[in-house]
C-alpha cells in the first residue's frame, strides 16, 4: 500500500458520501409516490425506478467493500501509513453501514417492494436475494464484533487520528464522513456482548494483539470479508500479468488504444455483464502525445503536467474512470489484471489525436454508479471510451437499455472489435482460455471464448 493508495480511498469515500447523500433523497421522493403498495403491483415506470435504486446501491456498495478489502490485512500495511488506511476503511465501513440501514427503514414496512429489491437483475450481475442478505449483514454477531474494534480505537484515539489528517483534505474528508455517519453504528452492549462471546478471535488479531491500530484495521477488513463472502472473492489475491506478457503489451499499445480488463476475484466484477467488466483508454506517453500534435490542446495543456512521468518511472499514460473518479493513471493499471484485452480503433491519425482530445476534457470528474449514459457529469469505463470516440469520423455506438439505464459494456466493445465494427482486437491475454498472448486471428478465437464463457463472469 502507497500513499497514491490512500489519497484514492480517501477520494472515493468523499464522493461516494456525497453520492449515497443524493441518492437517499431520490429515493425518499420516489418512494413518496409509489402507489405500487397500495394497488398491489408495480407500473413499468416504477419498476424501473426501483431497479435502479437497486442497481446504483448496489455498484455503490460493491466499490466500498472492494476498497476495504483492498486494505488487505493490517501486517501488509506500512506502519506510518495505518492512520490514514484505518481512516479510509472505517469512512467506508460506517457509510455501508449507514446505506443498508437507511434502505432497511425507508422499505421495511413495504413488503412488495422489499420484494422487489430482492428479485435478481441479471444485466448487472445482481443475484436474486440481495436485499435480505444486506438486511441479514446488519444483525451479524460476527459483524458487529469486527465494527466494534474500528469503533473502539476511533473513540480511543480520536486525537491522534485527527492529528495525523492534519493538512491532508482527503483525510479530512473521511473523518467527516465517520463524524456525521458514526452514530449508525450504535447497537447496544449487550449485542457486543454476545457478539464477543459468538466469534473466535483468529491468529490474526492475536498476532497483533500489541498493535490497537492493526487490530482495528483487520477489523474493518475483516468485516468487509465477510460482507463479500456470498460471491467468489480472494482478499489476498493480487492481480497481475506475466512480465512478459506484460512487456510485450507496452510494445503493441498505441496511443488511442482501449485495453479492456478483468481481475480475478474481485467485487467490482459482480455488476456488471460478462467476463471482461472494465475498460480504458491508453494515452501512450508524453511525446507520442506531442507527435499527434495534441500537446497544445485546450483539452490537454491544463493536464499536460500529469502526462509527464517522473524520471525512472513508468512513461505510458491511460485515462481511466475507476471508484475515486475519471483519472490520468499509468498504464500499469490496467496491465495489473488478470485478463487483458487491446483492442484498435479504425481511424486515421488525425481522428485518434482528436479523439483524445476530447477524452481529455473529461479528466477529473467522478465516477457514474448510476451508469447512466444520458449525463456527462460523471462517467463509468466504457464511457470515456464512447464519449471520446462517439461521432468521430464514421464512429457510432449503439446503447443497450440495461435495468432502465441506456448503456454501454465492456463486452459491447468487444463485440464491436469481433464484427470489425470501428474497433479490431490486436491481443488477447486469458489464461483461462490461453496460456499466452494471443495476436491476429487467434486473438478473434481468444476472445470469442471468453465471450461465450459468462458463467466465470
Amino acid at each position: 500500500m502507497t500513499p497514491d493508495d490512500i489519497n484514492t480511498g480517501a477520494r472515493t469515500v468523499a464522493h461516494l458520501a456525497a453520492y449515497f447523500a443524493e441518492r437517499k433523497e431520490i429515493a425518499r421522493e420516489m418512494l413518496a409516490t409509489l402507489r405500487a403498495s397500495e394497488r398491489g403491483f408495480f407500473t413499468p415506470s416504477e419498476d424501473e425506478a426501483v431497479r435502479r435504486l437497486l442497481v446504483s446501491y448496489t455498484l455503490a456498495r460493491n466499490a466500498l467493500l472492494d476498497l476495504v478489502l483492498s486494505l488487505r490485512t493490517a501486517t501488509d500495511v506500512p506502519a506510518e501509513l495505518r492512520p490514514g488506511a484505518f481512516l479510509v476503511g472505517y469512512a467506508a465501513a460506517v457509510l455501508l453501514v449507514d446505506g443498508a440501514r437507511f434502505l432497511r427503514d425507508a422499505v421495511h414496512r413495504r413488503p412488495i417492494v422489499r420484494r422487489k429489491l430482492n428479485e435478481a437483475e441479471p444485466h448487472f450481475g445482481i443475484p436474486a436475494g440481495t436485499y435480505e442478505a444486506v438486511q441479514k449483514s446488519l444483525t451479524s454477531p460476527k459483524h458487529a464484533w469486527h465494527l466494534y474494534h474500528a469503533r473502539q480505537f476511533f473513540t480511543d484515539y480520536e486525537a491522534d487520528l485527527r492529528t495525523a489528517a492534519a493538512g491532508d483534505p482527503a483525510l479530512t474528508a473521511c473523518l467527516q464522513v465517520i463524524e456525521s455517519q458514526q452514530q449508525t453504528l450504535d447497537v447496544a452492549p449487550m449485542r457486543y456482548a454476545r457478539a464477543r462471546l459468538r466469534v473466535r478471535v483468529g491468529r490474526g488479531v492475536r498476532r497483533l494483539r500489541d498493535d490497537l491500530l492493526g487490530q482495528a484495521i483487520y477489523g474493518v477488513q475483516k468485516l468487509a470479508s465477510c460482507l463479500v463472502s456470498d460471491v467468489s472473492t480472494r482478499p489476498g489475491h493480487r492481480p497481475g500479468l506475466p512480465t512478459a506478457v506484460a512487456a510485450q503489451l507496452r510494445d503493441l499499445a498505441r496511443p488511442g488504444d482501449v485495453f479492456v480488463t478483468r481481475k480475478e476475484h474481485a467485487a467490482t466484477n459482480y455488476f456488471l455483464p460478462g467476463f471482461w467488466p472494465h475498460a480504458a483508454l491508453y494515452l501512450g506517453d508524453a511525446p507520442a502525445l506531442a507527435g499527434l500534435g495534441i500537446d497544445a490542446h485546450e483539452h490537454v495543456v491544463p493536464r499536460w503536467s500529469q502526462l509527464l512521468a517522473p524520471p525512472g518511472a513508468e512513461p505510458s499514460r491511460v485515462l481511466e474512470a475507476l471508484k475515486d473518479g475519471v483519472r490520468i493513471r499509468s498504464v500499469e493499471s490496467p496491465l495489473g489484471s488478470d485478463a487483458v484485452t487491446l483492442l484498435r480503433p479504425r481511424l486515421e491519425r488525425e481522428a485518434i489525436a482528436a479523439a483524445l482530445a476530447r477524452g481529455l476534457f473529461h479528466e477529473g470528474k467522478p465516477y457514474d454508479f448510476d451508469f447512466d449514459f444520458s449525463r456527462s457529469d460523471r462517467l463509468v469505463c466504457t464511457e470515456v471510451v464512447y464519449r471520446s470516440y462517439e461521432g468521430i469520423g464514421d464512429v457510432r455506438f449503439e446503447l443497450t437499455r440495461r435495468a432502465g439505464r441506456w448503456t454501454l459494456s465492456a463486452e459491447d466493445l468487444l463485440a464491436m472489435a469481433l464484427e470489425r465494427r470501428h474497433f479490431e482486437p490486436v491481443a488477447v491475454y486469458a489464461p483461462r482460455h490461453a496460456d499466452e498472448l494471443a495476436t491476429g486471428p487467434a486473438a478473434d478465437d481468444a476472445l470469442r471464448a471468453t465471450c461465450a464463457s459468462r458463467e466465470g463472469s
